[in-house]
């Protein structure tokens, strides 16, 4: 059983429309701010500091794919659930189930890429790595395990 992190988020007015819908964007925001919070969940450093020790610049996004199920409104306490579902060599799928109160509003899955900068002078240029080990054995080590016996308890 992989590790699922679960992040919470409060829908305010100013993410909805003027019917009181959530607009849509919002779920890709809130499925972007669970990938973070599901590595730092997992001990995984800040990007800014894998950034200075090893030229890890993050994991940004190549591909995505959202279904949306049921509405949601300000005032709604969502959970974003968010897990690895697949490990490339070098990028990874992360799944996202966006529930209220146990109900599926909104599924995702991201395809990222874990990247260094490729030319240091212009900054802008970067480059795909292989999945670091280290980061995908934090990922789906001691905490999977962890999640796996509180699920049996």
């Amino acid at each position: 059983m992989s590790y699922v992190h679960i992040h919470t988020v409060s829908v305010h007015f100013g993410d909805c429309d003027p019917a009181g819908i959530v607009f849509f964007p919002n779920f890709a925001r809130w499925m972007d701010q669970s990938s973070l919070a599901f590595f730092r969940a997992c001990g995984v450093p800040p990007w800014r500091e894998l950034e200075r020790s090893r030229g890890i610049v993050g994991t940004p996004l190549l591909e995505t794919q959202t279904r949306f199920i049921q509405p949601a409104t300000y005032g709604d306490v969502l959970e974003v659930h968010t897990r690895i579902a697949e490990w490339r060599h070098k990028v990874f799928v992360h799944e996202h189930r966006i529930l209220r109160d146990g109900e599926l509003l909104c599924e995702g899955r991201e395809v990222r890429a874990f990247v260094v900068r490729l030319d240091e002078a212009s900054g802008h240029r970067l480059k795909s790595i292989p999945v670091p080990a280290d980061i995908r054995t934090l990922c789906d080590g001691p905490r999977a395990a962890e999640d796996a016996g509180r699920a049996g308890a």
